[in-house]
């Protein structure tokens, strides 16, 4: 989202961006996504026509290849529950950040970029690098 819409974490993911990565996008990232630039209107903090352009900018993206598009795993909900299970009474999680964290490790990333410090911790303690 701080690629497409100015925030206090767009100059850091311009940063990580700027090697030219082609990080993993799965339908989930896609929907939450969408969501966020959603909320982001009912909040008031963008409006509509800002929404479309955003919405504009991150098809053009996938279209020019800038995501490597991935489903999402199909133990993804197996391992969410395993995490759940390992470390759900001592970190601060939700489903979502266990899916998320979970999508990574069966895909089999090395390293997890989020501003979520839910997702970052529990990425963490599954061995996962953050910058």
């Amino acid at each position: 989202m701080s690629l497409y819409l100015t925030d206090t974490h767009s100059e850091q993911a311009q940063r990580r961006m700027s090697g030219h990565p082609r990080l993993w996008l799965t339908p989930l990232h896609r929907a939450e996504w969408t969501h966020a630039v959603a909320q982001g209107v009912f909040r008031g903090a963008i409006s509509n026509s800002e929404a479309r352009q955003f919405y504009s900018a991150f098809e053009d993206d996938r279209q020019a290849g800038v995501w490597l598009e991935v489903g999402l795993p199909e133990t993804a909900f197996e391992t969410a529950i395993e995490l759940a299970q390992r470390h759900g009474a001592r970190l601060p999680m939700r489903t979502l950040d266990s899916l998320h964290v979970a999508s990574a490790l069966v895909l089999g990333a090395e390293r997890f970029w989020t501003f979520d410090e839910r997702q970052a911790a529990l990425a963490r303690t599954e061995g996962l690098k953050s910058s």
